[in-house]
């Protein structure tokens, strides 16, 4: 089958963004829309690309999954050791993008990076399922391995070995906080004609705000 890429398209009809209708605070916007997508029962409404990149410049991108937002920033979980960890350890700066399409709208967030406490990271890891728990200690997140036994081995080594018992949080295993020194919110419209609110950090603490052309 044929496929034309370049016609494949949609004209966004359903919202508008309008100043008026937008909080000065983006985080305060960000949990309005958050909120929406959440009772709108869109899958997987946390998932985000997170966007790293090597201290040359190299980008890489992936999905991960929003676990906390409040004012103090965006916050994800994975091993230390992975690439986005070695990449965020090494340049501190990222980006995120929630694309929620069945309500047309998508968020990018940029800002600075750094690490949960100790504490946050604990009491995310004791509320995960058990599997989850030792699948953090069993993967090497982004080594190469021989095969998918390798790794189902030593996670059944790991169910033996911590049956009935606590796991604890795997030292390689943490948080991250995304710092949002950017913010825009993007609202499909009619035309190509989108609505594009981008909220910017000032040294002071405040947040701008400017509407940007499609």
């Amino acid at each position: 089958m044929n496929i034309s890429v370049a016609n494949l398209r949609q004209n966004y009809t359903r919202f508008g963004l309008k100043e008026a209708d937008a909080d000065r605070d983006p985080i305060r916007q960000f949990k309005v829309w958050f909120e929406e997508a959440i009772a709108a029962q869109i899958p997987d409404a946390n998932a985000m690309t997170l966007a790293t990149a090597t201290p040359d410049g190299k980008p890489s991108a992936r999905i991960v999954l929003l676990k906390e937002f409040d004012d103090r920033g965006f916050v994800f979980y994975t091993n230390y050791n992975s690439l986005k960890g070695q990449q965020l350890q090494d340049n501190a700066n990222a980006a995120l993008v929630f694309l929620w399409k069945p309500l047309e709208r998508q968020v990018r967030i940029a800002g600075s990076v750094e690490r949960v406490s100790e504490e946050e990271s604990d009491r995310y890891f004791a509320s995960r399922p058990l599997a989850s728990q030792l699948g953090a200690w069993a993967s090497q997140q982004s080594q190469a391995i021989g095969d998918r036994a390798v790794l189902e081995q030593r996670f059944r080594g790991l169910e033996i070995e911590y049956a009935g018992k606590k796991v604890p949080r795997p030292p390689h295993w943490g948080g991250f906080r995304v710092i949002p020194t950017a913010i825009e919110f993007w609202q499909g419209r009619p035309s190509r004609l989108h609505d594009r609110l981008c909220y910017h950090l000032q040294e002071d603490g405040a947040w701008t705000r400017k509407r940007l052309a499609p």
